[in-house]
């Protein structure tokens, strides 16, 4: 029912937006109970396929999302390849899947460690091209902690393998629910992990923890140089963000489950205090940064964030639907536009990789209302939007 109940609604809307189109250049998830993201420029940069539009361009769908592959078993993260195929990975198996262009998967690799139970599980995927290596990162649940692990990422599409893990940084309290676990690299090339409280509360707000937080790592997983407090930690005073991203002018955004309130999707900026648990959502308390755009959680639930010119691409997970919105450093011009609203249940991660946006389903983890093909890969075409 949820396939096509908006799907008349969905046709309008794409027909309503085409005369706007350029040419292409407490839920379960967010309430108290389980879930309810010295080296400088001449380090190695993360691979990228994004698109790279100047920084007053927004971007919008300019048709429906197809599906690229089916059957995925609750699906985390997914990392598009220049080559046409995609990585993802599966929270509960703790594979990574290799997509090919006919939405075929085959395991690439099982993530040695992984302990699936909760939330907790094989998470976020990075890619990190050297001249030597590329580097597939991972952010995955333990028996003992979250932590981040890297490895080799060798062969072809086709032929794709990995090799062994080494750790990158671990000690990342862990618990059922509030795990974080997006990782990406930025525009500065060094690496941004996103971490939950744990269920712990009080930790996020103290800057000597990782718990609550995002961390700025060189790429071998030493706290980056320049971060504000002297160790890994780069903001604080967050609940649990599954979402990062730069839009082109630079600015970082993440998107944060809230507790019975409020969802958010906030600008980081360095030692910024988010406020959790002090407060959740608006505090209007200079010691706190406010966010840019509150939601019921009915409404979101935010889980993966993508950024392309300067519009987001919001995943919602319990609101069943994407978020755009358009931003600059200071915040929203423009209403957020709700996008494929239960068309397609609960949306996990959101990737832009040149001119498209690529979207995970995630019914299958014990919270969703699992179709048949469920769990989903989808890509939608962009275009720039006048």
């Amino acid at each position: 029912m949820r396939r096509a109940i908006t799907a008349v609604i969905g046709a309008l809307a794409v027909l309503a937006l085409a005369g706007c189109i350029g040419s292409p250049t407490g839920s379960v998830e967010s309430g108290p109970t389980p879930e309810t993201t010295a080296s400088g420029p001449s380090e190695p940069v993360a691979a990228s396929t994004a698109a790279a539009p100047g920084p007053v361009t927004a971007w919008r769908p300019v048709g429906p999302p197809s599906i690229v592959a089916s059957g995925l078993d609750a699906p985390w993260s997914v990392v598009p390849l220049d080559d046409g195929t995609q990585l993802v990975s599966q929270r509960d198996t703790g594979e990574v899947l290799e997509i090919a262009e006919g939405g075929t998967a085959r395991a690439v690799g099982s993530v040695a460690g992984v302990a699936p139970g909760g939330e907790g599980g094989l998470h976020g995927l990075a890619l990190l091209e050297t001249g030597a290596a590329t580097w597939l990162y991972a952010y995955l649940g333990t028996e003992a902690d979250n932590r981040v692990v890297r490895m080799p990422l060798t062969g072809g599409a086709g032929a794709r393998a990995l090799g062994p893990a080494e750790t990158v940084v671990d000690g990342i309290p862990r618990a059922g629910i509030h795990n974080g676990g997006r990782i990406a690299f930025g525009p500065d090339g060094f690496l941004y992990v996103t971490t939950g409280d744990a269920n712990l509360r009080a930790p996020a707000q103290d800057p000597g923890s990782v718990a609550g937080k995002i961390l700025r790592l060189t790429p071998e997983g030493a706290p980056a140089p320049g971060n504000p407090f002297g160790n890994a930690v780069y903001s604080l005073g967050h609940r649990n963000v599954q979402g990062i991203a730069w839009t082109a002018d630079g600015t970082m955004w993440a998107s944060e489950f809230g507790q019975n309130t409020y969802d958010e999707v906030n600008r980081i900026v360095p030692g910024g205090n988010y406020g959790w648990p002090v407060f959740e959502g608006v505090s209007g308390d200079p010691a706190f940064v406010d966010p840019v755009i509150t939601w019921t959680p009915a409404e979101a639930s935010p889980s993966g964030l993508a950024a392309v010119g300067r519009t987001l691409f919001v995943a919602g997970l319990r609101g069943a639907r994407v978020w755009a919105l358009d931003v600059d450093a200071t915040g929203l011009t423009g209403p957020a536009e709700p996008l494929w609203t239960d068309r397609y249940g609960r949306i996990r991660d959101a990737v832009v990789a040149g001119d498209a946006l690529w979207l995970l389903t995630n019914d299958t983890d014990g919270r969703g209302d699992p179709a048949p093909e469920d769990d989903l890969l989808l890509r939608v075409p962009l275009a720039s939007a006048t």
